[in-house]
């Protein structure tokens, strides 16, 4: 029983720990975000880009603006990088160009 309270004890620690703020910042710095320019035309274009490229590993979050042929990826660094997320685009058969200052109100 006395063991049991420790453990209880020990494991709440632990999470107050995590709470700290030091695993959120390490998480941060492993985020990066990327916008492509992609030749879509349609709305099947965008449900294909949304069922592949959601799935590429390392895939946070995508928002496609269909109406300025936008894509943009949240990503985790240490599982993908850019030109990964670039060539998936380009292998379901769609051109890319990376968007270095993406316009303001994109998704």
């Amino acid at each position: 029983m006395i063991f049991a309270a420790m453990f209880v004890l020990s494991m709440t620690a632990a999470v107050a720990q995590d709470n700290t703020g030091k695993t959120d910042k390490k998480k941060k710095k492993k985020d990066a975000e990327v916008t492509f320019l992609v030749n879509m035309t349609c709305e099947n274009c965008q449900a294909r880009i949304e069922k592949h490229i959601a799935w590429e590993k390392g895939v946070k979050d995508l928002k496609i603006n269909l109406d300025k042929k936008l894509v943009t990826i949240k990503y985790n660094t240490e599982k993908t990088n850019e030109e990964a997320l670039d060539k998936a685009i380009e292998a379901l058969g769609y051109t890319s160009e990376k968007v270095e200052e993406p316009p303001k109100n994109t998704p």
